[in-house]
């Protein structure tokens, strides 16, 4: 198990839309292992992660919002099932965009149907923070960033911003 490299906004990896999981086999619990490992080396302490973060085109997600830590869920092929009408508004940011962050609105609740580490077909609730989480990991997975559910001028200034600090 190893922290990876996180790939850097404008990484087109990170616009691309990730592959199905066909199977949960041994190499697919190495590369979520490796996502855990790299999701808690993240400055403050990531709650999510996409695969393709790290470069692997797959649809894999990581979340554990949990305060103790350690109660990860891995998932394979997420995809929401039903969202709340009721939105949440929540500070979001990414490694691959570091120094910037946006308040983004979603749904505040969740229904995710996804392949768990057994390779079951699980479905589960999520909400609050882990439901923005499990939303802007599946967001990743299909090649959009979370400025991409901003306005067209709050996007420009985040990345404007961002731009600056890179330099």
């Amino acid at each position: 198990m190893t922290a990876r490299p996180i790939l850097q906004w404008p990484d087109p990896r990170l616009k691309a839309e990730a592959q199905p999981v066909t199977a949960i086999t041994d190499e697919i619990h190495a590369i979520w292992d490796d996502m855990i490992d790299t999701m808690e080396a993240m400055p403050g302490q990531g709650v999510g992660l996409a695969a393709n973060q790290i470069g692997v085109l797959q649809r894999l997600a990581v979340v554990d919002c949990s305060e103790e830590r350690g109660q990860a869920v891995r998932m394979a092929n997420p995809e929401i099932l039903h969202a709340s009408d009721k939105l949440r508004s929540h500070t979001e940011a990414s490694p691959c965009l570091p120094g910037v962050w946006a308040s983004v609105k979603r749904p505040r609740a969740v229904t995710v149907r996804f392949l768990n580490a057994a390779g079951e077909v699980e479905e589960r609730d999520f909400v609050l923070l882990w439901a923005t989480s499990v939303q802007h990991q599946i967001d990743h997975l299909n090649g959009k960033m979370y400025f991409d559910n901003l306005s067209r001028l709050k996007r420009e200034r985040l990345l404007k911003k961002f731009e600056k600090r890179r330099r």
